[in-house]
């Protein structure tokens, strides 16, 4: 087994190879342009111009803190706001259809147009949805709410009905048992079931909106990447650097309140913390769906 897996992975790493040569040329492509970056970095990119950082001249700042009326910070809030829009928005319309979309919940006549609903709309990136919406609503927010409200049902509508198809066969035929219908086992059982990955993929889904929003700025829809879009074509490249920089800041706070909420319902070693299912469910669903294990008995109560 082990040396099939071996010969695997040199098949694949062959082939990366085989294909990476035919579709680059020669390999002194690759120095050419290494030093090329080198000059464009040291000349246009570093150091950062921080003045993104400070207030704008125009309109008057009056607010308490300066920095707050800088392209940085009105950039960035304004593509925060975008993306947890449309992660909430996004969220609402995908759990239905990934509830749809999963085999063990749906029959096969439903399941199937669902996911070829929720490939299609993630088969365009959210760029090409926000060009589209800017065309129905002009340039602007509505545009970018749109694009990536769109883009986040067909992604997070897969990583959804996925989550839902790997749940444990136990609870499902314990609700059959019970008489529940097919939709009362969806939002009973297979969502609670669920609940700690479908709250990962959301946080992870709110990080990778934010993360986007700078590309789909650079259409004019909004956010930190349509100040990005102006000082690119102004080849201010070391306002763009800073502007990235504040970006990737961000980003990483947002991965540690993730990484904070995701452990807080989580259940860990011996930390018992209380589950989804009995924020979900009556007490007696959720007791007979989950019961609680005894546990096992220590020296000292053998020897009483």
């Amino acid at each position: 087994m082990n040396k099939r897996l071996s010969l695997i992975i040199l098949g694949v790493l062959a082939l990366t190879a085989f294909l990476f040569i035919d579709l680059v040329g020669h390999l002194g492509r690759l120095s050419g342009g290494m030093s090329n970056l080198g000059v464009f970095f040291r000349e246009s990119l570093w150091p950062p111009d921080w003045s993104v950082l400070e207030a704008q001249s125009y309109p008057v700042c009056e607010a308490r803190f300066e920095f707050t009326c800088s392209v940085a910070w009105l950039g960035m809030v304004e593509t925060i706001k975008i993306a947890f829009v449309a992660t909430v928005i996004g969220f609402l319309f995908a759990l239905p259809l990934s509830v749809m979309a999963a085999s063990n919940l749906s029959p096969i006549e439903i399941a199937i147009p669902a996911r070829i609903l929720l490939a299609g709309m993630r088969s365009l990136p959210s760029i090409i949805w926000a060009v589209l919406f800017m065309i129905i609503f002009d340039m602007g927010t509505l545009a970018g709410i749109c694009a990536m409200s769109f883009y986040t049902v067909g992604y997070l509508g897969k990583l959804q009905f996925e989550s839902m198809e790997g749940i444990r066969n136990a609870p499902l035929e314990a609700s059959k048992a019970m008489g529940m219908t097919r939709t009362e086992t969806a939002w009973l059982v297979a969502i609670p079931e669920s609940a700690n990955q479908l709250l990962s993929h959301l946080l992870f889904m709110f990080e990778y909106n934010v993360r986007h929003g700078t590309v789909i700025g650079l259409v004019g829809a909004g956010g930190i990447g349509l100040y990005i879009n102006t000082y690119l074509k102004l080849a201010q490249y070391d306002k763009v650097v800073a502007l990235l920089l504040v970006v990737f800041l961000v980003v990483v706070v947002i991965d540690f309140v993730s990484m904070m909420l995701r452990s807080a319902v989580i259940e860990e070693g011996d930390v018992e913390r209380p589950s989804w299912s009995s924020l979900f469910l009556p007490g007696a669903i959720s007791s007979a769906l989950h019961p609680t294990p005894m546990k096992k008995s220590t020296a000292s109560d053998e020897s009483e």
